[in-house]
């Protein structure tokens, strides 16, 4: 994913920097504060033996991680800011008392819907009864084939968010097409599975083989609930056919690599090449009919799909249905179906020791399917226009930085370098908000309809992205809202997204010092801007095109880089005998490298030539460092642990901050020497741009 890992929501205007000379734009702080725990700390470590631990030991001994939480850490602490601003904000819908059809109204409804919970528990599974019906009526391949498209969702995201999970057995995705920016296509990818990924089904190890029983035993759970016959069989059923479909997906690393995704399908092409399902059937169910183009992210996976819909009973794919029907929505159906979600899925999978009050989860709720109209709401209240100001200031400053490294590599062909300055130039990065919002007017919300809510959210979301298709691209589209605490890169836009609730304290703090803050908001910034010349970014080019503009040798030396760093990460053991998958987490690595660097330098550049001052004894770059490692501060639950390495692109906090080991500054400012542990040779410093 080309973002951090927490999400609340987004909101500011897209706008266009142009990179200054260093040293040209202004301190992104006036501030004069240490920006520095200073109590969390812990000195019994050497920095150069841990510096993670040295910068955040004596938080992580004092620190609880919530009942209600697999984690926390400097991202839930800005999280939670952004919650108590989304509450506010909801209080303020719910007393308005406004009319029908206005934003402010489904802002209320929505989360009265939510909170009802003596409604759900009195409508009990009811409001699926239709769908269930429709299920159970199902009679052949090709009525099969026609629910399957019609429950197709725009639910997908594997280039700017490495989000590549849905229960649905296909998913969309709708943007500009890899090798034609100025084209608008949706891309098919694998789906079909409960849990996270493939591995889950087919990994040996103890954990997974618990996962599993596990697993088996909240499948037969949920068709016990639902009332349905002979559950155990039902759940048999469903997790074998599951097992057949992870046996048949693209694993995380490969589906990672855009250069394996742009494989271009005629509508005819599916029946030819993937035959077993009713493609024409399927199409118009997914309102896709009169598509004519596609592309098709995992083909092989594809055809193998299709084929178990051919192969496999129609009762099993009646008994997934139902049960993934079931699932989605288990958090508005009676308290039963919640409590055995939870149980499975945050407790057993991740370690949750308890279920978030029902509250904080209406508000998420809200925000994740009305999330521009509470996000408009967020910005007036919440973003302050200075803040935007020293964000843009400080986001000129780390892409002059990042454009001088890359001027300035002895390496690169100078053809080579002239477009990777070309890219830094004409990035576009959007900074608190988009500069156009989403209208809900379509979407119907009830106050006393959750389940229908979701689902007619969900489809609203669908129709809203195939709308796109045939219309001129927008380079300036958001993909996050403002009360988002997270950031984006979008390889296909050459584009950057800041959300406004990332751009607060303990991120970003005017009254810090400009070390703190190039440090912790700094390398947040220079690792988006890195991202589009990570593995996966450096494949394109400033208008956002898939294309190879890299010399043979060039990109040689790139590729041994990055082949490094993936070793360097695969070497860290997180839990005994659980090791980190440097190819996994390459693309976040190579950015937190490259950002890194960019941000200290940008540092630097910004102090004009003058000595930065020593704060509670701590000097300029002793500052810049600590507040990084802070930034990643995490104390997390085993299971969740265990879950993020198994399935997400980014490495865990703990071990994005080791990133300083990498950058030659770093060893004089806390004097680390040969023989400590994290002690890395000059030659053997991974440095890409």
């Amino acid at each position: 994913m080309k973002t951090y890992t927490l999400l609340v929501a987004a909101l500011l205007a897209t706008t266009a920097c142009t990179p200054s000379g260093p040293g040209t734009g202004t301190t992104a702080a006036a501030g004069t504060g240490v920006g520095v725990d200073l109590a969390g700390l812990d000195k019994q470590v050497k920095p150069g033996d841990d510096f993670e631990e040295y910068a955040n030991g004596g938080w992580r001994a004092k620190t609880e991680i919530p009942a209600d939480r697999t984690a926390t850490g400097m991202f839930l602490d800005v999280f939670n800011k952004a919650e108590a601003n989304n509450k506010a904000i909801i209080d303020a819908a719910l007393k308005a008392n406004a009319a029908a059809g206005t934003d402010t109204r489904r802002i209320a409804d929505w989360y009265n819907a939510y909170t009802d919970t003596a409604g759900i528990e009195a409508r009990g599974i009811t409001p699926l009864k239709p769908v269930l019906d429709a299920i159970a009526a199902l009679k052949d391949k090709k009525a099969l084939s026609a629910m399957l498209g019609g429950n197709v969702r725009a639910d997908l995201d594997p280039l700017n968010a490495t989000n590549f999970h849905t229960e649905n057995l296909f998913g969309l995705w709708v943007s500009q097409a890899l090798d034609k920016p100025d084209t608008t296509v949706p891309y098919v990818l694998q789906g079909g599975l409960g849990l996270e990924d493939r591995d889950y089904y087919l990994s040996q190890t103890d954990e997974m083989k618990k996962a599993r029983e596990g697993y088996k035993a909240y499948l037969a759970k949920i068709f016990t609930l639902a009332g349905m016959s002979d559950p155990a069989a039902r759940a048999g059923r469903v997790f074998d056919l599951e097992t057949k479909i992870a046996t048949a997906h693209t694993d995380l690393v490969a589906s990672q690599d855009p250069n394996k995704a742009n494989n271009w399908w005629k509508k005819a092409d599916f029946a030819a090449k993937a035959p077993g399902i009713d493609w024409d059937g399927f199409w118009v169910a997914a309102g896709l009919g009169g598509q004519q183009e596609f592309v098709v992210w995992q083909p092989d996976t594809t055809v193998k799909l299709a084929k178990l819909v051919e192969s496999e009973p129609i009762e099993a794919w009646q008994d997934w249905l139902a049960f993934h029907q079931i699932n989605q929505v288990t958090a508005v159906l009676p308290a039963k179906f919640d409590q055995a979600s939870f149980d499975f899925f945050s407790k057993q999978l991740r370690g949750q020791q308890a279920m978030r009050p029902r509250d904080k989860r209406a508000i998420a709720s809200v925000n994740n399917n009305l999330g521009d109209a509470v996000g408009q709401l967020y910005v007036k209240d919440y973003f302050p226009a200075s803040s935007k100001t020293d964000i843009q200031n400080m986001v000129t400053n780390i892409k002059a930085a990042f454009d001088k490294r890359v001027a300035g590599l002895s390496w690169m062909d100078e053809a080579t370098k002239a477009e990777a300055r070309k890219k830094i130039e004409t990035m576009r990065v959007g900074v608190g908000y988009p500069e156009t919002w989403r209208s809900y007017a379509s979407l119907e919300v009830k106050a006393d309809d959750p389940v229908g809510n979701l689902m007619r959210a969900d489809k609203a979301e669908t129709q809203h992205q195939l709308a796109k298709i045939g219309k001129p691209v927008d380079k300036g589209e958001w993909w996050m809202t403002p009360q988002t605490v997270n950031a984006v890169n979008l390889p296909l836009q050459n584009a950057l997204n800041f959300p406004a609730a990332i751009l607060q304290a303990p991120f970003y703090d005017p009254k810090s010092d400009a070390a703190a803050n190039y440090g912790s908001i700094g390398a947040t910034i220079g690792h988006e801007i890195s991202h589009s010349f990570d593995n996966t970014g450096s494949s394109f080019d400033s208008a956002g095109k898939l294309r190879n503009w890299w010399t043979p040798e060039d990109l040689k030396h790139f590729q041994q880089a990055s082949a490094a760093l993936a070793a360097q990460y695969s070497a860290y053991e997180v839990l005994p005998g659980l090791f980190l998958n440097g190819k996994q987490v390459l693309a976040e690595n190579i950015a937190d490298v490259a950002g890194l660097t960019a941000a200290y330098e940008a540092y630097h550049a910004s102090l004009g030539g003058k000595e930065a001052p020593v704060i509670n004894g701590l000097t300029g770059d002793q500052r810049f460092f600590l507040a990084f490692a802070q930034s990643w501060r995490e104390k997390q639950r085993d299971q969740a642990l265990r879950a993020e390495v198994a399935t997400d692109a980014h490495a865990p906090g703990r071990w994005r901050a080791f990133t300083v080991r990498n950058l030659d500054a770093w060893y004089p400012a806390f004097n680390v020497q040969p023989g400590e542990k994290l002690y890395l040779a000059p030659d053997k410093r991974v440095k890409i741009w």
